[in-house]
């Protein structure tokens, strides 16, 4: 397949192959939606737009938007998505630096509850984390269903990061809808200089502002990279770094860092660590579109005062 100039394979040629080997087998993808990036790229993208009671309802429709995108999209069959239904989660408890809801426009806070009712009255399955983080349901779904009979892929549907731990060979990746590029293991060991499984390492290393997560002084990219794909994980990384078996510029202050922020170091990772063991109720033929529920997406409609969004929608696939 070609690739661009972040690593990633152009899209297109990703359909084609997927298309036609599901075609051959008789298997399924299973699209897991980022429902809480989708709803705060809708918030930035799309131009104000009111409800039925006066109150801001541009990124919950720009939301609907794209997931009737999502569903016309040929060989998209079993969805899924997940919301952030509040944005602290048990790592605030962790960590009191970690993300919070504080300083986010009241504008797009009010729209979450309107987007997961969008979302359901599409059809699509809607998972609303509270104690979770949106990210650890999508990683339970993809742990859960990539090894499923019948399944031929997961497709995460985001571009964050964070969800490129869970990407496992071309089985399981993550598609960036907005770019069209699609990230399987080998395009996030290209773009980030390490597997996927070392990510949570990578950003305990660098930092992930978006998150909270402060990183270690001194470390970037470039030496992350580079320890991790020699050592994996940060405990294997050794202190003295006379034993590292790569050649770091600045390796004596690196090391010494990160030997006294060792154990703040452990607790970012664990804050990247994606949980595998949310309670997801639904069997994987649950995630099978079967068209949208016409009372809900009424009172959707009604609540946006928008009507026009019933003759978008799309009609479900035969099995």
């Amino acid at each position: 397949m070609p690739r661009g100039a972040a690593g990633a394979r152009q899209f297109g040629t990703f359909v084609f192959a997927c298309r036609t080997a599901s075609a051959t087998v008789g298997r399924v993808k299973i699209h897991l939606v980022d429902g809480t990036y989708e709803l705060f790229r809708a918030y930035f993208a799309w131009p104000s737009s009111k409800g039925s009671a006066g109150q801001e309802v541009a990124a919950a429709k720009g939301l609907f938007s794209t997931l009737r995108r999502l569903l016309a999209t040929p060989g998209v069959t079993h969805v899924a998505c997940a919301f952030d239904h509040v944005i602290e989660s048990f790592r605030n408890d962790m960590f009191p630096g970690y993300k919070t809801g504080e300083g986010l426009d009241p504008n797009l806070l009010g729209q979450f509850e309107l987007a997961e009712r969008a979302c359901a009255a599409l059809g699509v399955v809607t998972w609303s984390m509270v104690e979770f983080e949106a990210d650890d349901a999508l990683a339970t779904a993809a742990r859960r269903w990539s090894e499923a009979p019948g399944v031929e892929q997961v497709v995460i549907c985001s571009p964050d990061k964070d969800l490129t731990q869970c990407v496992s060979g071309e089985r399981v990746v993550c598609w960036d809808r907005m770019r069209d590029r699609v990230y399987a293991e080998a395009d996030v060991i290209e773009k980030f200089g390490v597997r996927p499984a070392s990510i949570p390492d990578y950003l305990a290393l660098v930092g992930d502002t978006a998150d909270g997560i402060p990183g270690v002084p001194r470390w970037g990219k470039k030496a992350a990279a580079v320890l991790l794909a020699e050592y994996g994980h940060l405990e294997a990384i050794p202190h003295d770094d006379t034993l590292w078996r790569v050649k770091i510029r600045g390796s004596h202050a690196l090391a010494a860092e990160l030997a006294q922020h060792q154990v703040a170091a452990l607790l970012y990772r664990e804050l990247a660590t994606l949980r595998w063991d949310v309670p997801l109720g639904e069997s994987l033929e649950d995630l099978r579109y079967r068209g949208p529920d016409e009372s809900l997406l009424r009172a959707v409609c009604e609540e946006v005062a928008d009507f026009s969004l019933l003759d978008a929608v799309v009609p479900p696939r035969a099995p």
